[in-house]
């Protein structure tokens, strides 16, 4: 029964954590003890939206999700939501397939949580990274689908698209959270969405309608509700006072932090798919060829260090941002947390906020 000891708990003031046969437990006799000396040690951490990593890209193909999640862990990720972009009905079902088949025998890594399907039922006119020849109405039978399989816990949609609320509150009754993004609707269309089927936004700011004076858009909408909402804090997708006048509003209990990742992650600059395009990752983060962002290749503990630099907060407030939140919003009560009962989902951070031990389910993944 291992007791982690010397570490800074990052959410009580208690000196050991103790953990065994993969959850965390009040009290251990004959403890193996691990000195970990000072490290700050925080609940794994959580990401509900990443489309891939270390070579690999979920919608190009959904087989590597399982290849990406075995690596995770080195980045302080113990659970994650693969995502796949804007796609045909064939390469989403696959990605269903995928995850409903579950893990392959002797898999070791992140647990796949399900997956957030983010399009095809998005505005053409912000698309983004998105091809928008794949992109299409929302589908009540394709949706029912969706829900019957068990494993989509997250859809990102725009509400003004024709059938959205149909599929939403669809949606929505299966326990499915709806998320609105990459959306062109105005503010009362928003917010008619987020007072009723859906309870998020995806990377706020980003692909939406801006907060204007005289109309609200998506942002306010957003920002004006109760629900939380995602956001790419890398340093490329929103300025730092963007960041900062979020997080005022939003505080630590709505601020969700994510990275949607591409297959960048992990690795340096070049050339990597994301769906069906090339996209280029340099000093400015991952573009398309017309200059567009296409996600990220931030990791989740400096996603934090960067909320943290933007906002000027102790970094135990922005922590639950990729903790916590996220499993608040899939209703998962054993994660997220340190306290006796939740998963032995244990990351311990250095000085400098970087990772250099994860338990994911007790089990050790050093870097």
């Amino acid at each position: 029964m291992p007791t982690i000891r010397n570490g800074r708990l990052i959410d009580r003031d208690v000196a050991d954590l103790h953990f065994f046969e993969g959850s965390i437990v009040e009290e251990a006799a004959d403890s193996e003890v691990i000195d970990v000396s000072g490290q700050v040690v925080i609940p794994g951490l959580i990401d509900i939206q990443i489309n891939g990593g270390f070579g690999y890209d979920f919608t190009q193909d959904p087989t590597t999700i399982w290849a990406v999640g075995e690596r995770l862990p080195e980045l302080g990720v113990t659970a994650f939501l693969p995502t796949v972009v804007t796609s045909p009905d064939e390469v989403t079902d696959l990605a269903i397939d995928v995850v409903a088949n579950g893990r392959p025998a002797g898999y070791i890594g992140a647990e796949v949580l399900g997956l957030h399907l983010e399009g095809p039922w998005i505005a053409p006119e912000m698309h983004g990274a998105h091809n928008p020849a794949h992109i299409v109405d929302p589908d009540l039978g394709v949706a029912a689908k969706w829900a019957d399989s068990g494993v989509v816990r997250i859809v990102t949609l725009a509400p003004e698209r024709p059938g959205a609320t149909e599929v939403g509150t669809l949606l929505d009754g299966y326990g499915i959270v709806v998320s609105v993004g990459h959306t062109n609707a105005d503010h009362a269309t928003a917010a008619s969405a987020l007072g009723s089927y859906a309870s998020l936004a995806t990377h706020l700011f980003n692909q939406m309608t801006p907060l204007g004076h005289r109309e609200p858009g998506v942002v306010g909408a957003v920002l004006e509700s109760a629900h939380p909402a995602i956001m790419i804090v890398d340093g490329h997708h929103l300025a730092e006072t963007t960041v900062d006048l979020a997080w005022r509003i939003l505080g630590p209990e709505r601020t969700v932090l994510v990275t949607d990742a591409m297959a960048a992650l992990g690795l340096g600059h070049g050339t990597y798919p994301l769906g069906d395009g090339p996209i280029t990752v340099g000093d400015d983060g991952p573009r398309t060829a017309d200059g567009r962002l296409a996600g990220s290749v931030v990791t989740l503990p400096r996603a934090i260090q960067n909320l943290v630099a933007a906002t000027g907060i102790p970094r135990h407030l922005a922590i639950p941002a990729a903790t916590s939140n996220p499993a608040r919003i899939l209703r998962l009560e054993d994660r997220g947390s340190l306290d006796p009962g939740s998963r032995a989902d244990i990351v311990l951070l250095d000085a400098a906020g970087e990772v250099t031990d994860t338990y994911s389910n007790g089990i050790r993944h050093s870097r």
